[in-house]
């Protein structure tokens, strides 16, 4: 459940300022505080109606693949991504108190969407760190928590020649497991790819 508040919180915070930076930058489309609540739609959207379409789009459009060119893919793959972006934006103009007139308030919104949802992708992982410190600082102080640091560990409380081995383990134990996260891949298979390649 976290991951899923976590997620929509994030998404939330950049819909609401993509959707202000379409209404300052786009004549024909009004915003303002609408925002607030146009973002809650785009957001839900963007988390399940676009997978469902982009899904449903890609499948039709796979059945006549093998009769277009490489070049004529791409160009299906990119009307079909903007489709997308232009149901999601009719429905949350439609949905919400966004006002879009004008055939350029209907067309360069989905655009500007789609370039927003560009870069909230490369800062996703961010995004989503801090949202998770800010939900489980939430959750710590509604359960009764404190934010105060963990306890010391019980290696901390040992002499400090017992401590520097147990730390370089731990350092090694780290840096392992940071190297995983980076790939996916445990040093065992690491190993075996190296050995193929």
């Amino acid at each position: 459940m976290k991951n899923g508040i976590v997620r929509f919180a994030a998404l939330y915070v950049f819909d609401v300022a993509v959707l202000l930076l379409i209404g300052l930058l786009l004549p024909g489309v009004s915003v303002g505080w609408n925002a607030l609540w146009a973002a809650v739609i785009l957001t839900l959207a963007a988390l399940f109606v676009k997978p469902l379409l982009a899904g449903a789009f890609r499948r039709s459009a796979a059945k006549s693949a093998a009769d277009r060119t490489k070049t004529g893919e791409k160009v299906v793959q990119y009307v079909l991504v903007y489709l997308v972006e232009l149901i999601i934006w009719v429905l949350t103009v439609w949905l919400s108190g966004v006002r879009a007139s004008g055939f350029w308030a209907f067309v360069l919104p989905p655009l500007a969407l789609l370039f927003g949802w560009m870069i909230y992708d490369q800062i996703d992982d961010r995004l989503r760190a801090k949202a998770g410190e800010i939900y489980d600082t939430v959750q710590a102080r509604v359960k009764g928590g404190s934010k105060s640091a963990p306890a010391a560990p019980a290696s901390a409380a040992a002499p400090a020649s017992a401590a520097a081995p147990a730390s370089a383990a731990e350092a090694a134990e780290t840096r392992a497991a940071r190297e995983e996260l980076h790939d996916g891949l445990t040093p065992e298979q690491r190993r075996m790819l190296d050995e193929l390649g």
